[in-house]
């Protein structure tokens, strides 16, 4: 068996659109402008820092260009898949207030109550005054507990989130306990349980000033978790999913009164995927999202806290999600300069040349190969690495047919095996008759004796494309990735590839 291991050093980033990634790149060149360096602070513009991790590793440590980074304005950020993968990190482990994001634990915990959703919420003296972001909710309405799950997460009702801890609490509390306290206790608790373990909640709402300027804190990964969680509840995914809402409440008198509500959310129905889940603010924390996008490949939360404005923090959360999603990409395993024909029962099709796999038999006969499939391809994350590929042959001491497996051809991103594919024989080539074989076993003998070995050599002539370069701009990087996605060809000197090293 034989093994070539062809490594390149290229890069890409995957499909994103030139006007996102120009915007990126002038918001960085503004930012060194003004502070010296493209890593340098640059307070209230979108930047790029050298200590931002992007899969575990800083941006200082890859190198990268600023226009292969997200630039956001938050203190503190984080990106995580379904999966756990935290595709991008600042400062994601730092303590901090996180306002109104504290009603997604709120939802929580009265959903996992078990209590009925139809049960009726009371709104008392404390909850119809709290004051702050607001359901509507006025002293002695009733309404629905899944009505006060609407007015608590779509417009953020602070008085929906104290009504909610006082009838939930009710049947938290132990006796003579005060049932918000017991409500934010199994907020804790529940914290704990999922491993929030750099959290506390004093309040059900997030409000931290005046009588509720207590200590209370949270960090973008432990709200992240939390919000994963949250989503997996179909009553909480449809909730936070509606940009708009009506509340039935029952008045004192008896009297139906509608409610509607707008929902805080400035994503919905104005970003693709955008399916919630919480906005907050407070003068101390600063503006704060937690947002959750689909597209039909999982969930992909967006946590962003600590950014200077409204605005600022949607526009966070789009670069940020924008960044992942163009960056993931489908790569083309066959990429050949090459081309030979292939006759399979009678039909002739010009097929990628993908190697050339020496047939043991003969002393100086190399068969042609391509891949089983050469339309493949795999999905990857651009700033994962680049990909390599590695040749393993098979030993041919016989004649080969066409559509013979001869090999296979591995495909590596980083260190991780990525995809692998059969290496077929586009060509039919006959065995060595008697005599030749007695023949070339007698040169092979005496040639054993000089330390040498009468076999040709295997090469490989596919190529693995860039999909991720450290000198990409702006106005290359589409380029690049559309020669890495097989939606271009190569051509000889293109900078997004080099020649295959064996070793």
């Amino acid at each position: 068996m034989l093994l070539i291991r062809a490594k390149h050093s290229h890069t890409a980033q995957s499909r994103s659109r030139r006007a996102c990634l120009t915007r990126r790149a002038l918001a960085c060149l503004l930012a060194a402008v003004l502070a010296g360096g493209v890593f340098a602070p640059a307070p209230a513009l979108a930047e790029v820092r050298g200590t931002d991790q992007l899969l575990g590793t800083t941006v200082a440590e890859r190198g990268l260009p600023a226009v292969a980074c997200p630039n956001v304005t938050a203190k503190y950020a984080l990106v995580v898949g379904a999966d756990g993968t935290v595709y991008f990190a600042r400062d994601a482990d730092t303590q901090t207030h996180i306002a109104s994001i504290t009603k997604v634990m709120t939802a929580i915990v009265a959903l996992d109550s078990g209590m009925p959703l139809d049960t009726t919420v009371t709104v008392s003296e404390a909850a119809g005054t709290v004051g702050e972001s607001s359901a509507e909710l006025a002293v002695g309405d009733k309404l629905s507990l899944q009505a006060a799950l609407t007015g608590l997460m779509v417009p953020s009702g602070n008085d929906a989130a104290i009504a909610i801890a006082e009838t939930v609490g009710a049947t938290l509390a132990a006796e003579g306990q005060d049932p918000n306290e017991a409500f934010v206790a199994a907020m804790n608790a529940k914290a704990a349980e999922l491993g929030m373990t750099s959290t506390l909640f004093s309040n059900p709402h997030g409000l931290d000033v005046g009588e509720f300027d207590n200590e209370m804190y949270s960090t973008a990964r432990d709200v992240a978790v939390m919000c994963a969680y949250a989503m997996k509840n179909e009553t909480f995914r449809a909730i936070v999913a509606m940009p708009t809402a009506q509340l039935t409440v029952t008045k004192p008198d008896g009297a139906t009164d509608i409610i509607d509500l707008t929902s805080s959310d400035l994503l919905l129905g104005n970003y693709e995927g955008a399916c919630g889940i919480k906005t907050g603010f407070t003068d101390t924390a600063g503006y704060a999202f937690a947002g959750a996008c689909n597209r039909g490949e999982g969930d992909l939360y967006a946590i962003v806290l600590g950014t200077p404005s409204e605005n600022a923090r949607f526009e966070d959360t789009k670069a940020l999600l924008n960044w992942v999603y163009n960056n993931r990409m489908t790569y083309a395993l066959a990429h050949s300069p090459q081309t030979v024909p292939m006759d399979v029962d009678g039909t002739v099709t010009e097929v990628p040349l993908i190697a050339e796999v020496p047939q043991s038999a003969w002393p100086d006969k190399r068969v042609k190969a391509t891949l089983a499939d050469p339309s493949a391809t795999v999905e990857v994350f651009a700033p994962e690495g680049n990909v390599s590929q590695e040749l393993v042959t098979r030993d041919l001491p016989g004649a080969v047919s066409v559509g013979d497996v001869v090999g296979t051809l591995n495909f590596y991103q980083g260190n991780e095996l990525i995809a692998s594919q059969d290496l077929v024989a586009t060509e039919d080539s006959p065995a060595p008759d008697l005599f030749q074989s007695i023949g070339f076993w007698w040169d092979r003998l005496w040639a054993g004796f000089g330390g040498t070995e009468l076999m040709a050599e295997p090469v490989l002539v596919n190529e693995t494309p860039l999909i991720y370069s450290k000198a990409a701009t702006d106005q290359n990087i589409d380029d690049i990735r559309a020669i890495a996605a097989g939606e271009a060809p190569l051509s000889e000197g293109d900078p997004s590839s080099d020649d295959s090293k064996e070793e």
